[in-house]
């Protein structure tokens, strides 16, 4: 494992989780004003869920298209670097951008890794399907020991 991976050199990262709902795939600046409409629409709701709760994002003030987009490009590159991996969730069927995944490892404990995920308030119904679905797939399909991943 690199020095700062969050998953073993030889690991193949999973590019997307596909359900008949939704289906994951990495975040990257393609997403940018679909993943901004998704969130900046959603504030309130995301500050309620579960692992939201207590952070401060989204900033209830917003941001702009530019800074969303500089944000996107730091998950791609932490993505790139195997440092952090988030995904978008897209709505299926339609291709809008629902929602996000991240999976970072634990500001305490670098060997235990966090997953938060959010869904856009229109799209509410899909958080306990999102988490189920995510849940699965880590245990799965992924080298992780521990995770956190607030229950729903």
């Amino acid at each position: 494992m690199s020095q700062s991976a969050l998953v073993p050199d030889d690991f193949v990262v999973p590019h997307e989780l596909v359900t008949g709902r939704f289906r994951l795939e990495p975040l990257g600046p393609q997403h940018n004003e679909r993943d901004h409409a998704a969130w900046t629409g959603s504030i309130e709701h995301i500050r309620a869920t579960p692992g939201f709760d207590s952070g401060t994002w989204p900033p209830v003030e917003g941001m702009s298209l530019e800074r969303n987009l500089a944000d996107l490009e730091r998950h791609a590159a932490d993505f790139a670097r195997r440092t952090g991996f988030t995904y978008s969730v897209i709505g299926v069927p339609g291709g809008d951008v629902i929602g996000c995944v991240y999976i970072y490892p634990a500001r305490d404990e670098g060997s235990v890794v966090e997953v938060h995920s959010w869904v856009s308030a229109g799209r509410a119904e899909l958080d306990g399907p999102l988490h189920e679905a995510v849940t699965r797939w880590l245990a799965a399909d992924w080298p992780f020991t521990e995770v956190r991943y607030a229950a729903r």
